[in-house]
């Protein structure tokens, strides 16, 4: 056996044991023919393929070794390894020195083994896989937002921070949240009170007492109870719907009673139905009401105006994972409340009356979450008597006053979350295109404010057929 024999079966023997710590490659070759190649030489990082020559080479040499690695195996054969992605260039001389060909080497990532797992971790995504320079490119259509996700998780244990996604979610991904506020409020109140006067008149001075504690008594003055002077007599505030005054004098006394009674009741129904559609792992935000100045001082004696947002405010980050709706939501109905003001140097404030709500919640298309509620009931009472005169039978009551009030309310936010596809523009209906305004003659002559508007053809002719007698609103189909 020559020297030459065995130094190719001791190269060859290195290139077999190189590979078997290199993860299993299918075969592959390239053949350079008359001095020209097949097609650009393509390699694996850390896998091999082998360059087969037509012509015999007597000298070979790679430009940047860090990228790729050769050794020979015979006069026409050349193993070429994977080191580092990048591109460089195979040079082949033949036994004069003259140039056989240049062969343009690219070392792209591994992809093959990652094709493997995604099957395994991703059954019946079309998902394809490329190599780009020293990074990955994903593309293809997968069903869900939560599979985009775990594929590029997985593509990131092969070449961290450098894993392009070109991968489109399929499917319907566009939510739209129905969000109904509901709230209902009720207060009663009652009141009953006794007030007694007895006034003297002796020697051009006025003597008497004033019993009880009424309500709307503002002025305790007994002088001319009876003269209905409203500046000296007795005089009632604000409020006195329920309030009654008897009195009789004998000679110079004066006795007078004042009785109030009075019931209220009061009921408050809010409703407030906010819809807002997003694409899955979009905010989207709805504002149906108004701003609000508010005067803000730097501390310096200046003041800015701030406006705060009130009425109906939704924001909402939907996203679908699977058969799911994962959603962010934060909710909130407000309004102005007079009752509560602040006034500084001429300027006032009102307060705001407000019900909100923030969560996240995760459901499936067409179910319903009740995120928030509230119920509340307020009770309060009030005695008043003169001392030991009110704790006499009977006519203490004359010396007595109580009152009592009680207030209930009751708040619920439901959250519903549906999967929807656009439509077409006429199969929509708005509440406008059911009525039209009236001609001059229909205005002043039948005093009719509204004409009816039905259109004939479309979804929309279909809706405003319908009979939408009372309150309405918009229709979606």
């Amino acid at each position: 056996m020559t020297v030459k024999t065995l130094v190719r079966a001791g190269l060859l023997g290195f290139a077999i044991a190189g590979t078997s710590t290199i993860p299993y490659a299918a075969a592959e070759t390239l053949r350079v023919t008359g001095g020209t190649i097949q097609r650009a030489l393509k390699v694996p990082m850390n896998r091999a393929v082998v360059v087969e020559s037509d012509a015999p080479f007597a000298e070979l040499s790679i430009a940047n070794p860090g990228i790729a690695d050769i050794s020979t195996l015979s006069e026409r054969s050349i193993y070429v390894l994977g080191k580092a992605p990048g591109r460089t260039t195979l040079t082949l001389l033949a036994p004069d020195g003259t140039l056989i060909t240049n062969v343009e080497v690219q070392v792209t990532a591994d992809v093959g083994e990652l094709k493997e797992r995604l099957r395994e971790v991703l059954p019946g995504e079309a998902i394809e896989v490329r190599p780009a320079n020293d990074g990955i490119v994903l593309s293809g259509t997968v069903s869900s937002a939560a599979a985009l996700d775990r594929a590029i998780d997985l593509a990131n244990r092969y070449a961290p921070e450098r894993v392009s996604n070109l991968m489109m979610v399929g499917g319907t991904q566009q939510v739209m949240m129905k969000v109904r506020f509901a709230e209902m409020s009720r207060t009663v109140s009652k009141s009953l009170g006794f007030s007694a006067a007895v006034n003297g008149i002796a020697g051009g001075g006025d003597i008497g007492f004033l019993g009880g504690n009424g309500t709307y008594l503002s002025n305790n003055n007994l002088s001319n109870l009876f003269d209905g002077d409203s500046d000296t007599g007795i005089s009632l505030g604000d409020g006195t719907e329920g309030a009654f005054q008897i009195g009789f004098g004998a000679g110079d006394v004066e006795f007078a009673v004042l009785i109030e009674a009075l019931e209220s009741k009061g009921f408050v129904r809010t409703l407030a139905e906010p819809n807002l559609t997003s694409l899955s792992g979009q905010a989207a935000s709805f504002l149906a009401g108004g701003e609000y100045p508010v005067p803000i001082s730097d501390g310096d004696g200046n003041i800015s105006i701030e406006y705060k947002p009130f009425g109906i405010v939704l924001n909402m980050t939907p996203r679908v994972i699977g058969d799911n709706i994962n959603l962010n939501l934060a909710a909130e109905v407000s309004a102005i409340d007079q009752s509560v003001s602040y006034t500084d140097s001429g300027l006032s404030v009102a307060g705001f009356k407000t019900r909100k709500t923030e969560s996240t919640v995760e459901l499936r298309d067409g179910e319903s979450f009740a995120i928030a509620g509230l119920l509340e009931d307020d009770f309060q009472d009030l005695s008043t008597q003169v001392p030991w005169l009110g704790d006499i039978p009977v006519l203490g009551a004359l010396f007595r006053s109580a009152d009592y009030e009680r207030g209930q309310s009751e708040l619920v936010i439901i959250v519903s979350a549906h999967l929807v596809t656009p439509t077409r523009g006429d199969a929509l209906a708005l509440p406008t295109d059911r009525v039209r305004p009236p001609t001059e003659n229909q205005l002043f002559m039948r005093g009719i404010t509204a004409v009816t508007n039905r259109p004939v053809s479309g979804g929309a002719g279909e809706v405003a057929r319908q009979d939408f007698t009372g309150s309405y609103g918009y229709v979606m189909e």
